[in-house]
């Protein structure tokens, strides 16, 4: 990779890349955003990006640009776009990828395979971030809660673009972590997002439904669903924030697992931000979630290596039907899920 790292065109303006972006701009890097929202935009235009909150509220002044407006090219790229705008996003972005240049994709879900496939694998990095965030209005993101930020090379190397990469990020997140096992991370963060969706059917925070006791047969065994998936691709799982996916290994004892959900509670009780992204999408924003391009990695995967995923299929057709309009938010959608428990678990 050539060129200043400092030069950065941030992807998608929302809830993860508003909140990066705003960090390095204010840090002093070159930051511009691009958006498909014409009013978030307009709104970063008028009056730059506000970025507000328990640890800050600033304002930040940076260029931002309509994927349609947007000219030249940028050595470095952070994805930020949600999981299913990837394909859409990597094709309007790479005019604007130099030839040497990188795009992070940092994002939920398995993104940097479907990139591989249009910028080539050279050309793309993954990151895995966890820290708590929402798009408001146009113009202005609530950081609500700090969290992992990992960056790294897919074939594990540590090479020294990743390193440089890496310092980019601390300028937002001190402790961000360079990684020779992204993927990892990533997986990681797929059984933990699995947890985070069957939460999201229901009204409850994340803390909340984490922690009723009456669930936890349910959350472990679908923890366990993805990391059965996970072994089966030869993938090592990363910890985090609390969650620990080696407790939800298949011959793992119980008691780890309750012990992974209920450090999972305590780390959910200290974020401003309550409830998942994905149940912001369902509850306030009425659109379309993330759910194919997160679980629909674990029921595709599954079925590649025979490995069955009962409740992460059943899971995605209850996030269907309520992004519909077929169905409530309601705790009578996790009977739905426990009925694809084993027997001997319900």
């Amino acid at each position: 990779m050539t060129g200043d790292a400092g030069r950065v065109l941030v992807w998608g303006a929302g809830a993860i890349g508003g909140t990066i972006g705003a960090y390095l701009a204010r840090a002093g890097h070159d930051v511009t955003f691009v958006d498909r929202a014409d009013d978030h935009v307009q709104a970063i235009r008028a009056a730059g990006l506000h970025i507000t909150g328990p640890f800050d509220d600033f304002h930040v002044q940076a260029p931002a640009f309509t994927p349609g407006e947007l000219s030249g090219q940028w050595d470095t790229i952070l994805l930020c776009t949600k999981a299913q705008d990837t394909d859409s996003a990597g094709r309007q972005l790479a005019p604007h990828l130099t030839e040497s240049g990188a795009v992070v994709s940092i994002q939920n879900g398995l993104n940097p395979l479907i990139l591989n496939d249009l910028l080539g694998e050279a050309r793309v990095l993954g990151s895995f971030v966890n820290f708590g965030a929402d798009y408001l209005e146009p113009g202005v993101v609530h950081y609500a809660g700090r969290g992992a930020v990992v960056i790294g090379e897919q074939d594990g190397r540590l090479s020294e673009r990743a390193a440089a990469l890496h310092a980019l990020l601390r300028t937002f997140e001190s402790e961000a972590v360079l990684s020779p096992n992204i993927m990892g991370y990533l997986w990681g963060k797929l059984a933990y997002g699995a947890l985070l969706f069957a939460t999201a059917v229901t009204n409850d925070s994340i803390a909340d439904a984490l922690a009723r006791p009456e669930d936890r047969a349910l959350y472990t065994e679908l923890g366990r669903e993805v990391l059965r998936v996970t072994v089966a691709h030869g993938v090592t799982p990363e910890a985090f924030n609390g969650f620990d996916p080696r407790a939800f290994l298949p011959q793992a004892p119980t008691a780890g697992a309750h012990a992974s959900l209920d450090d999972l509670v305590a780390f959910n009780r200290r974020s401003a931000k309550t409830h998942s992204g994905i149940w912001r999408d369902l509850a306030v924003r009425k659109r379309r979630t993330e759910v194919d391009a997160q679980l629909g990695w674990v029921v595709h995967f599954g079925a590649l290596h025979g490995v069955p995923t009962p409740i992460s299929a059943r899971l995605v057709q209850l996030i269907h039907d309520i992004e519909d309009g077929h169905r409530d938010l309601s705790r009578e959608n996790l009977a739905e899920l426990r009925a694809e428990l084993p027997q001997v678990l319900r």
